[in-house]
């Protein structure tokens, strides 16, 4: 894995160019410290920071096709690059190389953009035509691998963090009032929007040409077209079958790398799936990585440690307390570029930091299935409030959701008023194209009562009305489950699960990982299968545990679905919380950084405090609140990633 930089269109000399894209390439060092590589000519600059996981030898970056008119800087693995390759040695290509990323640049020569269609895998990709002084700019369908831009005075500035773009002379640092109500919604921007003004994101599934001081966008992959397509018209049996080669085909093309592939092991259903098919597939050792809590509500070592002895795994486990998350918090924020909701990226921090410390750069997890194959609380969640809906006045309707949630306090326990209060918003809208979802975007949009007056201001429409107008007639026909699992796909997934707990985290220590759910083959299949052979009733999952079953233990198998959480009120408010903590959380520094109001953010914590078991929605404000606060010290004030001593000596200075 790598990142990517570059200018086009700029009026530079070549000497201030070279300066400006050296220190772009150094900000994210971090995605690629084996080797960094750049490419000029006048008006043009861009490279790379390579991880070398394929060719090692001589995959450097840029480079170009033999007659110097391509040029590729790419960040990503496209797996099916051996059977590339031969299409186009088949079609009179040379190759000086045995990397995926040559093979890329050819196709781009040989086919235009419509090359995107034939690739399997996970990409940013930017490549030059001297010729038409002409930049491509591709992003992978579901945003695995980032790739954000922005144009100013007819001049591209693009890179895979944004933090590489903000070393562009004369880009301004500023927090977006529009991507952070966004995000106090959705727990993401949606692309193009970001948490920063005039920085845009490329969407999942999209490419760009730029030329002459102009930019187009096109789509190249939507999700709403493979829910669309045909349905799958087998028996159960015969999807189960389906599924299994592709699962298997999948994780074979994963496994190509000139270096050690692990695997995360969480201990639930999909991070199993993936183990047992590797150790199918390569039967030797195989390192597996996992990360438990001190702290037993969120602890799932036990299910971890019996698949790893199942599988004889040489297994590695960090336990991570709530001073780790403190301690790591600031370093995710800076990594991720974006306010957080959870704490749970942290943990994923210090998971990729150990498998980094032993040595391994590549991982295989197992993201993805729970979107593409209906496992979420949120798609039975839906179910449960359609039933209830027809019968609004139910007592005994609204406690089915304690099943999904037994793992938080306030619903497991609560009384039957509680819970109609908590679930009932929106249950007579079952007809909005976004009615999953609605519950949740309106509880996290709560947070969105903390902000200061300059940030509360976003117009005559809310973030929910205007994402949901953008829908449009574009998923009329899908079903509830369907339009649910489009929605958390192409938002949730893209934004957040593969942005800030995965390729940023990861990333940060230098660690790619890998997504075998995620092969496009296997998203369009899933989506052509009848809802219940994905959640059949309140068991999601279905069509997964029945192939699954006899090779993995039947308890994993067996045993309700846990989300991944991690601590939050222990962390940042227990006696043993970092000094930084405190002093982002007062009154003068809310005020400084004026994107919440003070006294109400004093009077949130008050309550955390004193009541010492706080809401859901409460423990998202702080989250909210404090990784906003180390944005804007981070980002806007001081511009570095700062440890816990000098986050107190910025925060103090005036």
């Amino acid at each position: 894995m790598c990142g990517i930089a570059g200018t086009v269109n700029h009026a530079h000399s070549d000497s201030a160019a070279r300066t400006t894209i050296i220190r772009m390439l150094s900000r994210i060092n971090h995605r690629g410290p084996d080797e960094c590589g750049y490419y000029l000519e006048p008006g043009t600059a861009f490279g790379n920071v390579r991880l070398s996981i394929l060719d090692l030898a001589s995959g450097q970056q840029p480079l170009s096709t033999p007659d110097g008119r391509y040029w590729i800087a790419y960040n990503g693995e496209v797996f099916n690059y051996i059977e590339l390759r031969e299409e186009l040695t088949a079609k009179g290509h040379t190759f000086k190389t045995n990397c995926d990323t040559e093979v890329i640049v050819h196709l781009y020569q040989e086919y235009g953009v419509s090359f995107l269609n034939k690739l399997n895998g996970q990409f940013a990709i930017s490549i030059w035509d001297r010729d038409k002084k002409e930049l491509f700019l591709a992003r992978d369908r579901v945003g695995i691998r980032p790739l954000f831009y922005t144009i100013k005075d007819n001049t591209l500035i693009f890179a895979s963090e944004i933090k590489s773009i903000f070393e562009y002379p004369g880009v301004e640092r500023k927090l977006s009032v529009k991507g952070i109500n966004q995000i106090l919604t959705f727990w993401v921007a949606i692309p193009p929007f970001t948490a920063f003004e005039d920085i845009s994101e490329l969407p999942p599934g999209h490419f760009m040409i730029f030329k002459e001081g102009k930019s187009a966008i096109h789509k190249y992959w939507d999700l709403k077209d493979a829910f669309k397509q045909p349905r799958f018209i087998g028996t159960f049996n015969e999807a189960k079958e389906e599924l299994g080669q592709l699962l298997n085909d999948s994780v074979s093309l994963r496994l190509r790398a000139d270096v050690p592939v692990a695997a995360y092991l969480s201990g639930g259903l999909d991070s199993s799936a993936t183990t047992a098919l590797l150790k199918t597939i390569r039967p030797g050792k195989l390192n597996t990585f996992s990360i438990g809590f001190s702290e037993n509500d969120f602890d799932e070592t036990p299910y971890q440690r019996e698949v790893s002895e199942y599988f004889k795994t040489t297994h590695h486990s960090v336990t991570c307390t709530s001073h780790d998350i403190a301690e790591w918090f600031p370093r995710v924020v800076w990594h991720s570029e974006v306010p957080l909701l959870r704490t749970s990226p942290a943990p994923m921090y210090g998971l990729s930091k150990l498998v980094r410390d032993n040595n391994i750069k590549v991982v295989i997890t197992g993201e993805g299935a729970d979107e593409v194959l209906g496992g979420y609380n949120i798609f039975k969640e839906a179910i449960i409030r359609h039933f209830w809906a027809k019968y609004p006045q139910s007592k005994i309707r609204p406690l089915l959701l304690r099943k999904l949630y037994p793992y938080i306090p306030s619903i497991k326990n609560g009384n039957i008023m509680a819970m109609r209060m908590f679930f009932g918003f929106s249950l007579n809208e079952t007809n909005s194209p976004a009615y999953s979802h609605l519950l949740r975007w309106n509880n996290t949009g709560n947070i969105r009562k903390f902000l200061s007056d300059d940030f509360a201001d976003t117009g005559n429409i809310s973030p929910v009305e205007e994402y949901v107008n953008s829908l449009g007639k574009d998923i009329d026909g899908l079903t509830p489950l369907t339009k649910a699992q489009y929605i958390e796909t192409s938002l949730f997934m893209s934004g957040y699960l593969l942005a800030a707990q995965g390729d940023r985290v990861g990333m940060a220590n230098s660690i790619e990982g890998r997504y075998p759910f995620l092969d496009y083959r296997l998203i369009e299949f899933c989506a052509s299968l009848p809802d219940d052979f994905k959640l059949k009733g309140l068991n999601e999952k279905y069509i997964l545990k029945e192939y699954i079953k006899g090779r993995i233990p039947d308890s994993v198998v067996a045993r309700s679905k846990q989300a991944y959480r991690a601590p939050i009120h222990q962390a940042f408010l227990g006696k043993d919380a970092p000094v930084y903590v405190k002093e982002l959380l007062s009154a003068e520094s809310i005020e400084e950084a004026g994107i919440f109001n003070p006294q109400l953010v004093s009077t949130l914590i008050e309550k955390m405090q004193r009541s010492g078991q706080p809401s859901e929605i409460e423990n998202m404000a702080l989250v909210a609140v404090l990784s906003s606060q180390l944005l804007y010290l981070q980002f806007i004030k001081e511009f570095t990633h700062l440890d816990d001593s000098q986050l107190v000596k910025a925060i103090q200075r005036n």
